[in-house]
């Protein structure tokens, strides 16, 4: 099966064709990241309107590097949710009207449930048949969750942010230290110069046993606005000037908080040998990944990571999951809306 994916749910604009659920056959990613910057932050009107200029060319640029004719497509497959409603509209909109135009049918797929799926993304990555169940952790600037996987298509939340995603404090973590946006990527670089001890900021830590988010455990709940909160109030007393040797250790202090509050959490939620994966842009991130493969090797456990090209939003990670034959398709996906508060495992 041929399924051509389409992914705007925040600021990418993406497409893609992959061959039974595995096979990338091309994969286009148009990044609004420039567009955004000088904003220090996702400005939905302007990541809609981007959508709607660039989408018609991702998409015939997915077509032609796939090597199909149009009439090869299977299955057209999009996002709708969770994201910004205004930009989740393009995507699923156009997904749509392609259904209709090709006579193939619409599969609608959960942004986060795909992101878990980028790591069977590939012909040298795992089959799922082989590592499930596992331990999912799903870190974007949009998510921070922990999930556990029986099997593809089957999802239970363990654990999730009560406030902002890592993403997002890594963003505005940069943004209070001047570094620019996104935040992620140059905190990741500017921290290996400097001293992971130099500040000790706070780890996100609450109350234990079950809380009111949805009867989850607050042990394995994340909270980053504490730490967001620490930074500010630790440059108001120590100013620091353009140049300044202390920045890199500043940042790497920083990174460190964040990445030992998602280390800590994905420790407590493995048991009984099942194997670890991460997803989403921050997933990229060279500290966490070092982390993260000490802790599965302290665990004699398999740590599953998606190629890089597919951490963040990518249409790949949507075809490939509509491919393995997930997500709601036929004639009921043509009725559906956008659901920008979309959660796991909701059909």
């Amino acid at each position: 099966m041929n399924v051509l994916g389409i992914e705007t749910s925040c600021d990418e604009t993406a497409a893609s064709v992959v061959r039974d659920g595995r096979q990338v056959l091309s994969s286009v990613v148009f990044s609004q990241t420039h567009l955004h910057a000088p904003y220090g932050g996702v400005v939905p009107e302007i990541a809609s309107r981007s959508h709607v200029e660039t989408l018609p060319s991702i998409i015939d640029e997915a077509i032609t590097k796939s090597g199909l004719a149009w009439n090869q497509i299977d299955m057209i497959a999009a996002t709708y949710g969770p994201g910004l409603a205004s930009s989740l509209l393009v995507g699923f909109s156009a997904a749509k009207g392609l259904a209709m135009k090709l006579d193939k049918p619409l599969c609608a797929i959960n942004h986060i449930e795909a992101h878990i799926y980028s790591v069977f993304l590939g012909d040298d990555a795992p089959v799922p048949e082989d590592v499930c169940p596992f331990i999912a952790l799903v870190v974007s600037g949009g998510h921070t969750c922990l999930v556990h996987v029986d099997r593809v298509g089957s999802y239970r939340l363990l654990g999730r942010t009560i406030d902002d995603a890592a993403g997002e404090a890594f963003d505005k973590g940069a943004n209070l230290l001047g570094l620019g946006y996104p935040g992620g990527p140059v905190i990741d670089k500017v921290s290996k110069a400097g001293q992971k001890d130099y500040v000790k900021f706070p780890r996100g830590k609450h109350r234990h046993g079950k809380g009111q988010i949805a009867g989850l455990d607050l042990d394995l709940c994340f909270s980053f606005s504490g730490v967001k909160t620490a930074l500010l109030y630790y440059l108001r007393d120590n100013p620091l000037v353009s140049g300044d040797d202390r920045m890199a250790s500043v940042a790497a202090s920083y990174q460190e908080a964040i990445i030992d509050a998602l280390v800590d959490k994905c420790r407590k939620a493995l048991n009984g040998g099942v194997h670890l994966a991460a997803a989403g842009g921050v997933s990229l991130n060279s500290r966490l990944r070092a982390r993260l493969g000490d802790l599965a090797g302290e665990k004699g456990i398999r740590l599953l990571l998606p190629h890089p090209e597919y951490c963040g939003d990518n249409a790949a990670m949507i075809a490939g999951l509509a491919g393995a034959g997930c997500g709601i398709c036929g004639p009921d996906s043509m009725t559906l809306d956008v659901f920008p508060n979309l959660e796991l495992g909701v059909e």
